[in-house]
């Protein structure tokens, strides 16, 4: 058996058993490993070690639990393994930067760690293939995008270091938190429901060292001749693309699991080993009146051969 296939065994059986004790030997026992060598492969396909993972896959959980008002703090710390509420509100702070209680008051969008697809790591499918990983479809594909298509929304910067790479940093969802924003706001700009395109793009612009800038939006005909205050507008250009096609169970898993996964796969895996350089730009769009499926797309832009560093 492949060594990553003992990790992702071991990864399903943390998932069934994170309201019990995990102990690290008895993990490695389940797949015939010593524990020496088990710890070892585990931080190196993973990038967390073991206990540290648990915790964090534990607090993902309590996040879900936390949303449902009607049950007490203290008895989702307990139901996860947590020895009290000063001991879960000090391990919840220093992970993302609040106490549960200010958590559960205003329910802003966090960074969780997922549960990793490592089998994605070592599956490289052509173009137009597509691949079916866990509950998610993706497929990647080149594409021409004839009209540039033009949006209206919000923007923000957002620090480097704390939302990058996807789905490894903890703490406040920037992105996320944007687009709360722009589906509060947004009927500032519509008087009629908009085509149930939208688009979320990364971009270098004119952002800070140490920054990007994030832009959330929907797809418009024409741009208003006046914006409302603290909107922008964005332009998908024409041109030749690079897109990686995804689809899930459900519009949640689509934006957070799947989105999340998909970007790794793409940037780490299908780009490089196709010897793809790309521009430093991504968009999401997303497909928001599908009735028979969640999906949303990933676009970049790839460089000119000979521009390739």
């Amino acid at each position: 058996m492949y060594a990553w296939k003992t990790i992702e065994q071991s990864l399903t059986y943390i998932e069934k058993h994170l309201t019990e004790e995990i102990r690290t030997e008895e993990l490695a026992n389940t797949i015939g490993l010593s524990p020496f060598y088990f710890q070892r492969l585990f931080k190196r396909l993973v990038k967390k070690p073991v206990q540290e993972y648990i915790k964090l896959r534990r607090l993902a959980k309590v996040i879900d639990n936390l949303k449902d008002t009607d049950r007490r703090i203290l008895d989702i710390a307990l139901e996860y393994g947590f020895s009290s509420h000063a001991n879960f509100t000090r391990v919840f702070k220093e992970t993302y930067g609040m106490t549960p209680d200010e958590y559960r008051k205003d329910l802003p969008t966090l960074n969780t760690f997922n549960r990793p697809q490592i089998s994605m790591n070592y599956v490289l499918v052509d173009e137009g293939v597509p691949l079916v990983v866990g509950d998610i479809v993706l497929e990647v594909e080149r594409r021409t995008l004839k009209q540039t298509e033009r949006y209206v929304g919000l923007e923000i910067e957002v620090n480097i270091s704390e939302q990058m790479p996807v789905g490894e940093s903890t703490g406040v969802d920037v992105p996320g938190q944007l687009w709360k924003q722009y589906h509060r706001e947004k009927e500032l700009l519509f008087t009629s429901p908009d085509s149930g395109v939208e688009l979320g793009m990364s971009h270098m612009g004119n952002s800070a060292p140490g920054y990007f800038t994030y832009f959330a939006g929907g797809l418009v005909q024409e741009i208003p001749e006046q914006l409302p205050e603290g909107f922008q507008k964005q332009e998908l250009a024409a041109g030749e693309y690079i897109v990686c096609k995804i689809e899930a169970e459900s519009f949640e898993d689509l934006a957070t699991v799947a989105l999340n996964q998909a970007n790794n796969y793409l940037f780490s895996t299908w780009l490089p080993r196709h010897n793809f350089t790309t521009e430093p730009f991504a968009a999401e769009k997303y497909y928001c009146n599908l009735e028979d499926m969640a999906s949303m797309e990933i676009w970049v832009k790839p460089l000119p051969f000979k521009d390739k560093k």
